[in-house]
């Protein structure tokens, strides 16, 4: 038994020595970087995400939000780069997914102190596209079932008020 919980040890040690944490082609989450600002300020870092919400044109320039689901980050790039943008998310839409290439600021001096990323390179990953939101039948039928249930109350309630008003009256 004790020769058994030393192996299970050592095998522990040799795999956590040897575990690196790794993420796909040098991508960055977005969560990341904003925890660890101070060591990525002004370096160049890649991050992908969904485009959400609209461009927001600054004449030559835009501003392009990209969630990866960890968090989402402002994108400073060419209003040309931000037309190549087909959706972007929002209720009705699946959001194209995009990798920037950029400079990330934690404090940018141009925009305010923003923590922002100014991109060098976009790729479109995946295009996005329209969601049919269906509301299910059960959804249906619990709604109709509420409103005549509210409808039975208020009639309910308007009745003993209107018997309650002649009660008054007649005293």
């Amino acid at each position: 038994m004790y020769k058994a919980f030393k192996a299970l040890i050592l095998m522990t040690l040799i795999t956590a020595c040897f575990a690196v944490p790794v993420s796909a082609a040098g991508i960055t989450e977005i969560n990341g970087l904003i925890e660890n600002a101070a060591a990525f300020n002004n370096q160049t870092v890649t991050v992908q995400g969904e485009a959400i919400g609209e461009a927001l044109d600054r004449g030559e320039y835009a501003w392009v939000n990209i969630n990866d689901g960890t968090n989402a980050i402002g994108i400073w790039l060419k209003s040309s780069d931000a037309e190549t943008i087909t959706y972007f998310g929002d209720y009705k839409h699946i959001g194209d997914t995009v990798r920037i290439i950029g400079i990330f600021s934690r404090d940018c001096s141009e925009h305010g102190g923003d923590v922002d990323v100014h991109c060098s390179s976009i790729e479109i990953i995946k295009k996005g596209h329209p969601v049919n939101e269906e509301v299910s039948f059960t959804k249906v039928s619990a709604a109709a079932i509420l409103f005549c249930a509210a409808l039975i109350v208020a009639y309910i309630y308007f009745r003993m008020a209107k018997k309650s008003k002649q009660q008054y009256n007649v005293h």
